[in-house]
């Protein structure tokens, strides 16, 4: 058999791995998602609160949607954690839970509530990426992207374990898992999430502050939104310098 032959062959027999993968449909992923949106519609039409702040909400009425949620008591920072909890398994915008955080108990109040929320979202995640089959990480985040961002991870160091966390674009929860799969020290691990999210979120929770007669020609969120842009600039920067994307991010293998 000739070398061009066998090249041939090889070629014949790796095609229907890629086929098979990109035929396959996600449905774990489409599952979990249906649920975490019938988790939280549960939620608004269960508590008479959320129910009443929603439609206010629908009808524009801000000062009444931030009264019934304040009217919850302590239950209202609760379910705030609480869906930063839920975050770790289904995925949905951060942002629209840290801006109503803001928008209810203020700059600082909604900051400290949703701090707690997703470092509790983020112990859990380093949990399942420390202790939970590896096949499972894999079918829930995608073999090849989980294993690209572990590496991300393992060559990064502090400074890409910072930066990572600046970009809203990569999921929470895949950085906090491959964070754990990579063995991360505990320690270096919390105090570089915190470092990371902070920015980002507090952006989204002072924006939340500002949805009362909010105006896209507000000199304050202009300055968010270009804060926002700057933050994930520094953060693109900092992966790129690094090198730690290099590393198989265009190896359609992985």
């Amino acid at each position: 058999m000739t070398d061009e032959t066998q090249e041939l062959g090889a070629g014949r027999a790796g095609a229907p791995g890629p086929a098979r993968e990109r035929a396959g449909i996600p449905w774990l992923e489409i599952g979990t998602a249906a649920l975490g949106v019938l988790l939280l519609a549960g939620l608004v039409l269960l508590i008479p609160a959320l129910r009443h702040a929603a439609v206010a909400a629908v009808h524009g009425e801000t000062s009444e949607v931030r009264a019934q949620i304040k009217s919850l008591g302590v239950g209202g920072p609760l379910i705030i954690i609480g869906l930063g909890v839920i975050h770790s398994v289904v995925p949905y915008p951060a942002e629209i839970v840290n801006a109503a955080a803001g928008f209810a108990y203020g700059f600082f109040g909604g900051l400290g509530i949703v701090a707690i929320g997703w470092m509790l979202s983020a112990l859990i995640c380093y949990w399942f990426g420390t202790g939970v089959a590896r096949p499972l990480l894999d079918r829930w985040f995608g073999a090849r992207r989980f294993e690209h961002f572990e590496g991300m991870v393992e060559r990064g160091g502090i400074t890409l374990l910072i930066a990572l966390r600046l970009l809203p674009i990569v999921p929470f929860s895949l950085i906090s898992a491959a964070a754990g799969a990579a063995r991360v020290p505990f320690g270096r691990y919390c105090w570089t999430t915190a470092v990371g999210f902070l920015p980002i979120t507090a952006l989204a929770v002072y924006l939340g502050t500002r949805l009362e007669g909010i105006r896209f020609t507000d000199p304050a969120v202009i300055g968010a939104v270009v804060g926002v842009v700057l933050l994930i600039l520094i953060a693109q920067l900092i992966i790129k310098r690094s090198g730690a994307g290099d590393d198989g991010a265009g190896d359609p293998s992985r």
